[in-house]
């Protein structure tokens, strides 16, 4: 019992700064509490809606998904510029005017209050977005400019995004239909400059090379018979000194074989060349059984002319003369022919690198004309999602609740502001006593004289005071404690009246410091 006079005794001594201490906080919060200013707060609720036409059915080409895009629209809508063109155009503070940039952005945001729904709850993607003013329609105002804020920079993004999606793939069409035509042009110009070496005439000319081959070794024999007609009338001629055969004469063994070489000549002409060793034997052997049968046959020699040299007959001379003729134009024709084969075997020499070059063009035409039919499918696909953000039938946000006028202020709660700053001031009053006490090591009981020396005292003589001390020292107590009752009051009255009412000072410095209640 001792301990609670004690103490008593002690919160009677520090009651002057109880009383200022808690006296002060009281009447501010009250006087707070009591003059701030009303708030109005608007609310509205939008909703993410899905596409309206099924993605199945007709894709849009504006992709975003619904909470990115609410945070898309709640960074887009607090900039700066909006802050400052909605606050001027709406006139949402009472001082405008005095108001810096920096605090009327910073008051715009703090009044506003935006909210979503939790993405990782699985939760519909709905964001609730209020606005308090200190006038119910200003905070209707400002909602409702918000609103269509919102919506316009909603349809403006998503039609902008289906448009430049639509407007790329027109471009990337357009530039792969140009580069398809100059390919083709390149390739037709390829093959124009190499015509005889297309592989795609390959066989083709395999079949000439054939063909030329064919006439080239029956030219050879057709030239072979000729020349072997050609000596057997000079053969005859010389043998019998006439050009007709005559079909009773046996031929002799020599005859026979000549006969047969030459055959074997004509064979060989066939399948080898004029410079093959073969012929080159034949016509030896022949050569040698021409001399051989001639020797054998003197009295069939023709009477030589006065010239040294056997006259022939002019029936013979024609034969000879136009089988020479032949000859030259077979001849002829061969050197055509074997040109013509040669020509073949160039083009067929070039066909490779022909082709390899034709692949690789062929290649990137097939590449070209892949990217431009996936670009046509895009770009079918991006004209159908531009028409649809353009009906707006893709994802947009809708409005769930409008905005509306308040009919009572919502701000501020006035009985827990005054309540809970008087409570607060009590309690800070009581706090602060604690801590003096904790701070004061003087000795004031005998506990504290046995504590702080460890003696023990016989007695203690408490201070007596005169009853003029007594009347000067209560007096100064009620003093101070009228001081305290009646002068922060009055104070707190004064600057309301003369100096700037609470209320706007209130807000003045919640604008400043972009804070609310």
């Amino acid at each position: 019992m001792s301990n609670v006079s004690y103490y008593f005794s002690i919160f009677r001594r520090r009651l002057p700064y109880f009383l200022l201490i808690a006296t002060a906080i009281s009447a501010i919060s009250i006087t707070v509490a009591y003059t701030l200013p009303p708030a109005y707060e608007s609310r509205m609720i939008l909703l993410v809606e899905s596409p309206q036409i099924p993605t199945e059915l007709a894709p849009t080409t504006v992709k975003t998904p619904a909470f990115e895009q609410l945070q898309v629209v709640q960074h887009r809508l607090l900039t700066r510029a909006n802050m400052l063109e909605i606050a001027r155009k709406h006139d949402v503070f009472p001082d405008l005017n005095k108001m810096g940039p920096d605090e009327i952005v910073n008051a715009m945001r703090a009044r506003t209050s935006i909210s979503t729904s939790n993405q990782r709850r699985k939760d519909a993607p709905v964001m609730t977005i209020t606005f308090e003013a200190p006038q119910a329609r200003t905070a209707a105002r400002v909602l409702n400019e918000y609103l269509t804020l919102i919506q316009k920079q909603d349809t403006e993004l998503r039609k902008g995004r289906a448009g430049e999606t639509l407007a790329f793939f027109s471009q990337e069409v357009e530039r792969l239909s140009n580069e398809l035509d100059l390919q083709s042009v390149r390739i037709l110009e390829f093959k124009q400059a190499n015509t005889g070496a297309l592989p795609d005439s390959l066989q083709h000319r395999l079949s000439q090379q054939a063909n030329f081959q064919d006439r080239l070794i029956q030219t050879d024999r057709d030239i072979a018979d000729l020349r072997n007609q050609r000596i057997r009338l000079l053969q005859l001629f010389e043998l019998t000194g006439n050009i007709n055969t005559p079909q009773d004469r046996p031929l002799s063994p020599n005859e026979r074989q000549l006969a047969s070489l030459n055959q074997q000549l004509e064979e060989a002409l066939s399948v080898y060349s004029t410079e093959n060793p073969r012929v080159k034997m034949l016509e030896a052997r022949i050569e040698q059984l021409e001399n051989k049968i001639a020797a054998a046959s003197p009295a069939t020699q023709a009477p030589q002319t006065p010239e040294g040299e056997k006259e022939l007959p002019p029936m013979l001379v024609l034969q000879l003369g136009e089988i020479d003729s032949r000859v030259q134009t077979l001849q002829a024709q061969k050197i055509g022919i074997q040109a013509e084969i040669d020509k073949l075997k160039q083009s067929m020499s070039k066909t490779p690198a022909v082709s390899i070059k034709l692949e690789e063009m062929n290649r990137k035409y097939e590449t070209l004309q892949n990217q431009y039919e996936m670009a046509e499918q895009r770009l079918s696909v991006a004209q159908t999602g531009d028409r649809i953000e353009t009906r707006s039938r893709g994802q947009r946000i809708a409005v769930i609740e409008q905005p509306a006028i308040p009919s009572s202020p919502t701000k501020p709660n006035r009985t827990l502001i005054a309540g809970g700053g008087s409570a607060f001031a009590i309690i800070a009053g009581l706090v602060f006593i604690f801590i003096l006490e904790l701070l004061n090591t003087t000795a004031r009981r005998p506990e504290d004289i046995i504590n702080k020396l460890g003696v023990t005292p016989l007695t203690t003589i408490p201070y007596i005071q005169s009853r003029s001390q007594q009347f000067r020292r209560r007096g100064m107590k009620l003093l101070v404690i009228l001081v305290i009752l009646i002068g922060i009051p009055a104070v707190v009255f004064a600057i309301h009246t003369y100096y700037l009412p609470l209320d706007l000072l209130a807000e003045r410095a919640m604008n400043k410091f972009g804070i609310r209640w």
